[in-house]
């Protein structure tokens, strides 16, 4: 279906043309008309399915046509990480060039007065993190009482990250009538919960199974020796001759250290983490894009927002703690429907991980090795024990990478 099948006006079709877009998505071709149509929207799309354009292509619609109107936002996205909202942000931009619609980003690890001087002189569109949003709440520097379309993005991420009270004391400063957009990669008790007390009569959208991979990811599973997992990645980025590599770690520490290892290998690498600063956060993502890096090594939640269309190599060098975000993780490469390839380095120790994960695909992913690097290492019999273990009822929550800064406090970061 081509965009010009969805309705759309023929300013954002010019828009859309330039960014060298032809074909809708699926995911596209399904919230467009919904979001259009005024209806409450509740889709499972995967990252990489074009689920960005497919709320913001029609609320650019929706706001131009009801003309001009104050300085306070009319629409708002709520997003869990500062790189998610910086790319929603530069989306908007794109999509909107022709339009006479304002737009602005908040979100912590930056100065707040510029974003304040952006908010005074008046946006209809605001894409923030929860945790700054509030912080402009509470200093009266942005008022949410006109605000005719919420959008929750990665609403599953936010609920990990401990964002379920700053979320409800957001709602609370919406007015009751508006239209409502959740998108969610993966499903939990916890988002149905959140649904129920927000969606009315939602349009129910889902581009692919629950809590699945995209199918355009080979995926490929190394067991190595804990110690020799720098070695073998090294190794297959070489021989493969890949160029363009998104790594993660479970920890802050572990992403730095591994980069700097990576470098001395002779590999240019880049860290990007909570810790960053914003400025090394966002000239490590641009080297990584233009080719000066070719090795970003990252922890879960500052991978979100990382957006390259054709990102070929994915690696886990450490397996994630809860097996929804080996979902996200791998989804950052076959985007679009580009073909991509995720490899996990799995050590005895992270069998039982692996275990929950498989559960999660309901399939056992294939394996490989490289010849000098066979494991010698045993699962212990807990490990063991776990990949036999039925799935638990519910997701574990707030366990992310990063080392032990409660929920809390990362939330004030945002």
């Amino acid at each position: 279906m081509s965009f010009q099948d969805l309705g759309l006006s023929a300013e954002l079709l010019r828009a859309v043309e330039a960014l060298g877009y032809t074909q809708a998505t699926p995911i596209q071709q399904q919230a467009i008309p919904a979001v259009l149509g005024g209806h409450d929207v509740l889709a499972g799309a995967q990252t990489g399915t074009g689920k960005t354009a497919a709320f913001v292509l029609p609320i650019l619609q929706r706001l131009n046509a009801a003309g001009p109107a104050g300085r306070a936002p009319r629409a708002l996205v709520l997003t869990p990480t500062r790189e998610l909202a910086a790319q929603i942000g530069e989306d908007v931009r794109d999509l909107g060039a022709h339009l006479p619609l304002r737009h602005t980003v908040v979100f912590g690890g930056v100065g707040i007065n510029p974003q304040i001087d952006k908010l005074r002189r008046g946006v209809d569109i605001l894409v923030a993190t929860p945790g700054r949003l509030l912080d402009h709440a509470g200093q009266n520097t942005v008022d949410l009482s006109h605000i005719e379309i919420l959008v929750l993005d990665e609403a599953d991420r936010m609920l990990d990250m401990g964002f379920i009270h700053d979320i409800r004391r957001v709602l609370k400063l919406l007015p009751g009538r508006r239209q409502n957009l959740l998108f969610s990669a993966t499903y939990s008790d916890d988002i149905r919960k959140l649904v129920d007390g927000l969606l009315r009569e939602p349009v129910s959208i889902e581009v692919a199974r629950r809590n699945t991979a995209a199918e355009s990811v080979e995926q490929r599973i190394y067991p190595v020796d804990k110690t020799r997992k720098r070695e073998l990645l090294a190794e297959l980025i070489h021989s493969g001759g890949w160029e363009q590599v998104l790594v993660f770690t479970r920890t802050k520490h572990g992403a730095n250290r591994l980069a700097e290892q990576l470098g001395r290998d002779g590999l240019s690498a880049a860290a990007i983490h909570g810790n960053k600063s914003q400025g090394a956060r966002t000239r490590a993502l641009a080297g990584f894009k233009c080719g000066d890096v070719r090795v970003l090594v990252a922890t879960d939640i500052a991978a979100r927002g990382i957006d390259i269309d054709r990102l070929p190599h994915v690696v886990n060098y450490e397996l994630p703690n809860v097996p929804e975000d080996y979902v996200h993780r791998i989804g950052r490469t076959g985007r679009a429907g580009a073909l991509g390839l995720a490899v996990s380095l799995v050590s005895a120790d992270e069998f039982g991980m692996l275990g929950g994960i498989q559960r999660l695909l309901k399939r056992e992913l294939p394996r490989a090795t490289l010849t000098g690097f066979e494991p010698t290492e045993t699962a212990s019999a807990d490990a063991a024990h776990e990949t036999r273990r039925p799935p638990p009822n519910r997701r574990p929550r707030n366990r992310r990478s990063g080392g032990n800064v409660s929920a809390g406090n990362r939330n004030r970061r945002s």
